[in-house]
């Protein structure tokens, strides 16, 4: 699933396309993603003025000049291209926007678990996706005191907490073992030792991570592409994820997959601890 490099990478492709730009068409392929692209969506995107897209976590948010926000979710295969001219509709190009000078931003899902929904500005807040998420880890308030006090008490592994989008929003499978490798701290280990200069090294080495990546233009493995076609190209920086079997870059020991409440971590045994 897209995480929040990949996520930020399409917000700023869709932002260059689209911030201040009219929506003078829309095309819904099929009205059933992961829940019902919303009935009257049409209606209301026609002549409305884009703002500038935000993101928040794994969300894409476009503000329109008619009070109403775009919310989009990639899901686990989701991705945009961005053509000119109307394009030859393929398969999976679920739903598309297209703008002034006859510009098309198309979103494509094979596996549709991707959504989009249409909000009034002033239920952003309240919306159910948006509501419970946590602090946005490249952010101000993305401190270590901040994280120690999540981890405060809590018997779970430090991973587990990386990933509740409740603590913070965005990091995904890939980035939680990148950044847990660099602070050299073992996916393993319980939340609740999280503290101090563990913290500190941990919150650093994810927002080094986050901005590396979203240089990079994110991880391909599978779907993500960038809105102009391009791969992100952080793949070929991975340090531990996707690399079971073969030797740390580090200190030449083999890189050890196990799972954790379902998911399939990556780590290094004698680095991390």
């Amino acid at each position: 699933m897209p995480e929040l490099p990949e996520v930020e990478t399409v917000k700023r492709g869709i932002a260059l396309l689209a911030t201040g730009k009219k929506i003078t068409n829309i095309f819904v392929g099929r009205k059933d993603l992961r829940w019902p692209i919303p009935k009257y969506i049409g209606k209301d995107l026609k002549g409305a003025i884009c703002r500038p897209p935000k993101r928040r976590g794994k969300y894409i948010l476009i503000p329109l000049s008619n009070k109403k926000i775009l919310l989009l979710h990639l899901g686990m295969s989701g991705s945009f291209r961005i053509t000119s001219n109307r394009p030859n509709f393929q398969k999976h190009d679920h739903f598309a926007m297209e703008f002034e000078e006859n510009d098309w931003a198309v979103f494509c899902d094979p596996r549709r678990f991707g959504y989009i929904d249409l909000l009034n500005e002033e239920h952003a807040k309240s919306h159910r996706f948006l509501k419970e998420l946590g602090v946005e880890p490249l952010s101000s308030d993305f401190t270590p005191d901040y994280l120690a006090a999540q981890t405060a008490g809590k018997n779970c592994s430090i991973k587990a907490i990386l990933l509740d989008q409740t603590k913070i929003a965005g990091i995904g499978n890939i980035y939680a073992s990148e950044a847990l490798f660099k602070a050299r701290i073992s996916p393993k280990r319980q939340a609740k030792t999280i503290k101090g200069k563990r913290a500190e090294r941990l919150v650093n080495s994810i927002k080094s991570i986050l901005l590396r990546a979203i240089e990079a233009g994110g991880t391909s493995l599978r779907n993500h592409v960038q809105p102009g076609g391009e791969i992100g190209y952080f793949v070929q920086s991975l340090q531990v994820y996707s690399r079971s079997g073969e030797p740390c870059l580090k200190c030449g020991a083999v890189v050890k997959q196990i799972k954790q409440s379902g998911r399939t971590t990556f780590h290094c045994g004698l680095c991390q601890r």
